[in-house]
């Protein structure tokens, strides 16, 4: 399945990894960085994005259906193959067959939410608002609302870069269901990351999720990409190891110890 992701906004906050385990599917664990004080932090994610353009193998995007809000809240995985990907705690978009369908195929926590992204420049810089409220299935009504400014491109030679890396570089995700746990494969070119300032966030999902004191303090981390063509794989076990995959063209260099699946 090809799509396009557009308009992202990351905002991450670190955590200890206990705190992430019990979203983790059997088999997986949190993956998690080592700071400067020598202590492991994994990461909490609110991204919200617009997806463009969504089809089944190579064809073209499905009209109206296949482009659509979406607004998750991940966590960062790594299964007992290495491989390393993300979990997810919530996703919800604004197109009820999509919802549907990821449900049943892979047993995502999809929920189907009316959503809106709006944008304008301001003193030359782009700022971009997205909000939602879920619908179905429960908890209905829960709210978010978040607004960026865009900044600078973030440098290869940031003091944060490594990091941005760890958090964005993911070439999968883990899930469990039909009594299994999956690992399903992407590929994607490199993000163009620029920095971001958070203009407003009053959001629930995090909350919904166990993660609610998060909303009430600022990001530890911020960033924004544009856009990026991305191809999902054929799912496979957690627990199998895979032959090497080529990397796909212009895809970004990962972490020493972070692998690609």
């Amino acid at each position: 399945m090809g799509q396009s992701w557009c308009d992202l906004a990351f905002l991450h906050w670190a955590v200890p990894p206990e705190r992430a385990q019990p979203w983790m599917p059997p088999g997986v664990r949190p993956d998690v960085v080592v700071g400067p004080d020598g202590v492991e932090r994994t990461y909490v994610a609110l991204v919200p994005f617009r997806l463009v353009g969504a089809a089944p193998g190579r064809g073209p995007g499905v009209p109206w259906l296949g482009t659509f809000w979406e607004t998750n809240v991940r966590l960062y995985s790594v299964d007992a193959t290495g491989r390393r990907g993300v979990v997810f705690a919530s996703l919800d978009a604004s197109r009820l067959g999509v919802v549907l369908g990821a449900r049943a195929a892979f047993g995502l926590p999809y929920r189907w939410a009316r959503m809106r992204g709006a944008e304008r420049v301001r003193d030359g810089a782009r700022e971009l608002a997205w909000t939602a409220r879920t619908r179905w299935p429960g908890p209905r009504g829960l709210r978010s609302s978040v607004a960026v400014r865009v900044g600078d491109p973030l440098a290869d030679d940031a003091d944060d870069a490594g990091l941005a890396t760890f958090l964005t570089a993911r070439w999968g995700l883990h899930t469990a269901h039909l009594g299994r746990t999956w690992h399903v494969p992407n590929t994607h070119g490199t993000w163009s990351l620029r920095r971001a300032e958070v203009l407003s966030l009053d959001d629930e999902l995090l909350g919904a999720a166990g993660f609610g004191d998060l909303a009430r303090r600022p990001p530890d981390h911020v960033a924004f990409a544009e856009r990026v063509g991305v191809r999902f794989g054929l799912p496979g076990s957690a627990r199998t190891p895979r032959p090497p995959a080529a990397a796909a063209p212009g895809a970004p260099a990962t972490l020493p110890g972070h692998d690609q699946p």
